[in-house]
């Protein structure tokens, strides 16, 4: 039978054995000395081609031969304060400590620094949310940076310069470029030398995108324009000019000169949770068929995503696409090493991810095959134009049934983040395949202006017959194409929230009438890194329970009870709810759901109320998407007659 077996493997086409990313794209690990803790804050190859890596821990580390089965490690420095980035230039180590660029020179060539040099510092609070991050050499020598606002109640902060990006001069000279930033741990240069940034939902973010910023931009989060008004200030805009509840980003632009709405939104828990370093393919095909796109990490789902960019009217937009999950922590460091080879630097402490890791470093590998994928989505009049790495099957390409297209937003307020809103389908009339059947040109209804696209494709096959290693990309409408019939936007007062959860018999969130009082209240608290504060609590079958859920963190959580051993199961139901996550609180409609909160805002509260399951070990779980995985407590049930002695 097995003889059998593999002869069937050896006569199917390749085309149709079930495909996975690890055909295409391999991750090798780098081995890591049990002696040192490599939590990646940065990464820089030297000019001959060892890798630099700076850790939250304070260090900087080289790597000797890092392409290799056992790289040599060695020190290079020591006692920084969290450097969150490396860059290396005339044979010097350049990083982002909290408070300052440093430069590190090994002055007599022992492989140690020996001279630590201040380029230029900036104040600090002491709050933990103040991280910084670079430096990004430019072309000229100048460096760029860019400072995490503090976390003090929607990320007000008391000292200069939080959420800008800043220019500093080599001879410490610093000019503010463009503010708006709340958590811009990532930014790298586009296949133009154009600057983009990464930014993560939170307050004024609805959800995870990257923009392209410019000497002046404001890219929405106001709490940095407490300093545009310092003398070499680029902008005007005052914090006081940007209420609270504004509705729709693209529509208030147009209003604002300065403010600059996102280049591509990565739709939240849909493609990732927090978004991380921009690295732009600039390997000429050494690294498969994307060359130009750039690739962008995440640290909480531990995955890179792709995009491809466009100009329409002058300005950036494009989509985004799923590329390789996996990775063994959250990914917070691309580089391209010699090798066209994707060296990813990682670490989860206090920022949990779905890699089970504290912290790694590993290589991503092209095999050299490439996959049957959306190569690239273009704006065009009245549709989109899908580009395929691969021809497609021209008949299945032709039926515009294929096709299922939904555009939707967010808001933009003060608030954590946002549900998605305004969700549309748009109608697909034709779909024509050009003459190669590399590239499909869709007409439609339903565009809208400032909206995402959700761009689905399903069922196609290539001309060989292989499936779609993915089959969905995001594309980001800033700006019609040329030719595009206008459709007025929606109007200010059809721009709503999700309303809240809804109460059910899962979701009780007042005292049932029959209840003098509860026979045990238990209060869930959280903590940083994606933990609650209590792991385990203990009720007995048929108690009369009360759980107060404090959410005390600075991202969106909840709090669902399952039956025993089913949390796994849940959490990735809940992952793959799609857009229809938010309208679900994150929580999927399953028997394995007992009681369940709502998705809380930061500083908020909520209490749910039920009677004891019988008894058992229960586990409670977040599953806002990606949270399950570490995010988890124990409800232990006994028997009533344990309970009684």
């Amino acid at each position: 039978m097995k003889n059998f077996i593999f002869l069937l493997l050896l006569l199917t086409p390749l085309s149709l054995l079930a495909q996975s990313e690890e055909d295409y794209y391999r991750i090798e690990t780098i081995p890591i000395p049990d002696s040192i803790v490599l939590e990646v804050g940065g990464l820089a190859f030297t000019d001959d081609n060892k890798l630099g890596v700076s850790t939250r821990r304070g260090e900087v580390w080289l790597l000797d031969n890092p392409a290799s089965a056992r790289p040599t490690f060695s020190r290079f420095a020591h006692g920084l304060h969290e450097p969150l980035g490396l860059a290396y230039r005339n044979g010097a180590f350049y990083t982002t400590q909290r408070a300052e660029v440093t430069k590190l020179t090994d002055t007599n060539n022992d492989g140690v620094a020996d001279r630590y040099k201040s380029v230029f510092s900036w104040p600090l609070s002491g709050n933990y949310h103040e991280y910084s991050y670079g430096p990004l050499f430019l072309s000229n020598g100048d460096m760029l940076v860019t400072l995490n606002l503090a976390w003090i109640g929607y990320g007000e902060s008391p000292v200069k310069w939080r959420g800008w990006l800043l220019k500093i001069t080599e001879d410490g000279n610093m000019t503010p470029i463009a503010t708006g930033l709340r958590s811009p741990a990532g930014f790298g240069f586009d296949a133009e030398g154009e600057v983009f940034y990464g930014e993560n939902q939170g307050d004024w973010i609805g959800s995870g995108r990257i923009t392209h910023l410019e000497k002046g931009d404001f890219a929405g989060n106001p709490a940095g324009l407490n300093w545009s008004q310092e003398p070499n200030s680029p902008l005007g805009l005052k914090r006081e000019m940007i209420p609270d509840s504004v509705g729709l980003m693209h529509e208030f632009a147009k209003n604002i000169s300065s403010l600059k709405p996102p280049t591509v939104w990565f739709p939240h828990t849909i493609m990732g949770i927090s978004t991380s370093d921009i690295l732009t393919d600039t390997t000429q095909g050494g690294f498969g068929p994307f060359a130009g796109q750039m690739f962008v990490g995440d640290q909480g789902h531990s995955k890179v995503m792709r995009v491809f960019l466009e100009k329409i009217n002058g300005e950036y937009q494009g989509a985004c696409f799923p590329f390789r999950e996996g990775f063994s922590s959250g990914i917070l460091r691309m580089r391209w090493g010699s090798d066209d080879n994707m060296y990813v630097g990682m670490t989860s402490r206090g920022w949990a991810s779905t890699g089970k890791e504290p912290y790694g470093l590993q290589r991503l590998v092209w095999t050299g095959k490439t996959p049957f994928e959306i190569k690239a989505i273009r704006a065009v009049a009245n549709g989109f134009e899908l580009e395929f790495t691969q021809p497609v099957d021209e008949s299945m390409a032709s039926q515009t049934s294929t096709y299922p297209i939904t555009n939707f937003i967010y808001s933009y307020h003060r608030k954590y983040g946002s549900p998605i809103i305004n969700q549309q389908a748009c109608q697909v009339h034709s779909a024509e395949v050009s003459a190669d059947r590399t590239k499909v040109r869709l007409h439609m209804d339903g565009l809208r202006e400032g909206y995402i696209h959700e761009i689905k494709v399903e069922g196609l096959k290539s001309a060989s017959g292989q499936s779609l290693l993915h089959n969905v990309g995001y594309y980001t409408l800033n700006n019609f194409a040329e030719g595009t019939e206008m459709v007025a936007p929606i109007a200010q007062n059809e721009t709503s929230e999700v309303p809240p959860c809804e109460e059910s018999e899962k979701r009780v969130t007042e005292m049932p009438s029959d209840w003098e009082k509860p026979d045990v209240v238990i209060t869930v608290g959280t903590e940083p890194g994606l933990k609650y504060d209590l792991s385990s609590f203990t009720v007995a079958e048929g108690d009369k329970v009360q759980i107060v859920f404090n959410n005390n963190d600075d991202m969106l959580h909840n709090l669902v009870v399952t039956e025993p051993n089913t949390a796994d199961q849940v959490g990735e139901e809940a992952m793959n709810l799609g857009l229809a996550g938010t309208d679900r609180a994150y929580v999927p409609m399953m028997d394995e759901v007992l009681f369940h909160t709502c998705i809380l805002q930061p500083e908020t509260s909520e209490s749910i109320y039920f009677v004891a399951p019988p008894a058992g070990d229960y586990e409670y779980v977040c599953t806002f998407p990606g949270h399950y995985k570490v995010m988890r407590g124990k409800m232990l049930v006994t028997s009533k007659e344990t309970a009684s002695r």
